[in-house]
């Protein structure tokens, strides 16, 4: 077995625990740093580097995955980088959008390293959606908001219906 498929095989064997340990804020106390530790492993076995640019700092945040497949780019922006998650999700579907951006804490770990802002612009989590969107910039303006954030202000708005009573 060559070193990209165990790689694999580890990221993917890992899914069940990470799910479960950022399934609620109550397990976060421990996911949290469980997932940043994981994302510095993988930033030292992987040898991430800090990047100035955002389109060098998504490619860096690429290689740390087992495969670029995995985590595509989809659109370069002037300060803006989007790639899409392509690894399948214990969240998906599941709306639980809080849940998935405690386990996206592995990836703003990764990124702190190499120098960028990440963010989950639509999640798995979300009904109908097939693979997480995420953003990464240099810098938090013009970044668009959080599938958390939308979605939780999405909730908040009154429906058509209750705005006729």
């Amino acid at each position: 077995m060559n070193i990209n498929k165990l790689n694999k095989q580890l990221f993917n064997s890992l899914m069940g625990f990470t799910h479960w340990v950022t399934e609620t804020e109550r397990r976060n106390i421990i996911g949290k740093p469980f997932m940043r530790a994981l994302g510095n492993l993988t930033l030292r076995v992987k040898k991430a580097s800090h990047k100035s640019t955002a389109l060098e700092a998504a490619e860096e945040w690429q290689r740390m995955f087992p495969s670029k497949k995995m985590v595509p780019i989809t659109r370069i922006e002037e300060k803006i980088v989007y790639a899409e998650i392509h690894s399948e999700c214990p969240y998906h579907g599941s709306g639980n959008l809080e849940g998935c951006h405690r386990m996206m804490e592995y990836d703003r770990k990764m990124m702190e390293k190499i120098g960028s802002t990440f963010l989950v612009v639509k999640s798995q989590a979300e009904p109908g959606v097939t693979h997480c969107q995420v953003a990464i910039s240099k810098t938090t303006a013009g970044l668009p908001s959080e599938a958390k954030d939308r979605v939780a202000k999405d909730l908040t708005k009154p429906t058509p219906r209750e705005l006729q009573q």
